[in-house]
């Protein structure tokens, strides 16, 4: 490890004198390449400095130790090196979790889909509790959001919405929403009283850039441009500006209808179109990588059930990692931060158990 991390360190000088010379300031894609490379390095060299500061701190101590006869100055001399005997296994403990092969997607914008599943108009209700959800705990992250696409039902439910955020590190704080959630609750149609159960998918898809490799032929797509129809803006009915994309070999079906220009519901179809393909591909990857698939906290699999918003008890449960928070009204208000970095936590745990193996 050490050796690899002395190479990273040397790398990131590097870059910091390539940085000064004059032609790669005029060069705007090299700079600003090597500036992302820089400040991805960034966390894990200052890291690394301050493992080495420590170590170097212990070797200090106890060298002066052998040398030190008066017996305050030997006290504090031992004290100092047992602070920093503590702390450096944390410091390496830092470093093998920043040495985690970074997800590419990361720090990419993402699109949400919710679709409400079994439940009728309950689950509706409940897509359109995860969607309110998510705009809230994005907003608190400094992230903007943007609808894609709503089918509303007429009780302030969502058959299905999809939405964008944007904002760098959405995909890594939404990654861990994909799957199946569940609540259980008395509905506001329900008059016995009686305690349903109903569900609603989540699909989080990073926004895919135009460098990479998603090929759709012009032929595979066909576009329809329609009158938008439900709720919408001022002029949003009353134009033919909604775009409706198939993709005929998969049979994906995207319809924009939220903004008043065809060009830019044109747009969101097709990101989300782009959004979806890459998803497919990303999941065969998965699939036919089964073992690394195992080693990951449920950032693919649609089927999977993995949390559930149990109303009656006042509690939130994520079955991947067990944990159970008993305040399911502040994380339906947003407040989503500690699931997840409790799932990032276990996540990097079984990346890390699975490099040593």
């Amino acid at each position: 490890m050490l050796d690899k991390l002395e190479a990273i360190l040397h790398r990131y000088e590097e870059i910091g004198m390539v940085l000064t010379e004059p032609d790669v300031a005029s060069d705007a894609d090299r700079f600003r390449r090597l500036m992302k490379e820089q400040s991805d390095l960034t966390p894990l060299v200052e890291k690394y400095l301050e493992y080495k500061k420590c170590k170097e701190a212990i070797e200090d101590s106890m060298q002066m130790l052998e040398e030190e006869t008066d017996p305050e100055m030997r006290q504090m001399l031992k004290d100092e090196c047992n602070e920093n005997s503590e702390r450096l296994p944390l410091l390496e403990q830092d470093l093998k979790i920043l040495l985690i092969p970074k997800n590419p997607d990361d720090d990419k914008n993402v699109i949400v889909e919710i679709r409400a599943g079994v439940g009728g108009d309950e689950a509706a209700l409940f897509a359109s509790d995860l969607y309110r959800m998510y705009v809230k705990y994005a907003e608190g992250k400094g992230f903007r959001t943007s609808l894609i696409n709503v089918e509303e039902i007429g009780i302030g439910g969502m058959k299905t919405v999809s939405f964008m955020v944007e904002g760098s590190g959405a995909y890594a704080k939404l990654k861990y929403e994909s799957g199946v959630h569940r609540v259980q609750r008395v509905p506001v149609t329900e008059s016995g009283g009686r305690i349903h159960t109903s569900t609603a998918t989540v699909a989080v898809m990073p926004e895919v850039e135009d460098d990479v490799d998603i090929d759709i032929p012009p032929e595979d797509v066909r576009m329809d441009i329609t009158r938008a129809s439900g709720n919408g803006g001022q002029g949003v009915n009353t134009t033919d500006s909604a775009v409706r994309l198939t993709h005929l070999p998969t049979g994906i079906v995207i319809y924009s209808q939220t903004e008043r220009s065809q060009l830019q519901n044109k747009a969101k179809a097709w990101a989300l179109l782009r959004a979806k393909l890459y998803d497919l591909k990303i999941q065969e990857q998965h699939d036919s990588e089964a073992e690394l698939r195992r080693s990951q906290i449920g950032t693919g699999d649609r089927s999977e059930k993995i949390r559930t918003y149990n109303f009656p008890q006042g509690r939130v449960t994520d079955h991947r990692i067990k944990v159970t928070l008993h305040r399911i009204e502040d994380v339906l208000n947003g407040d989503l931060d500690e699931l997840v970095d409790a799932l990032t936590t276990a996540d990097q745990a079984a990346k890390l158990l699975k490099m040593q193996e």
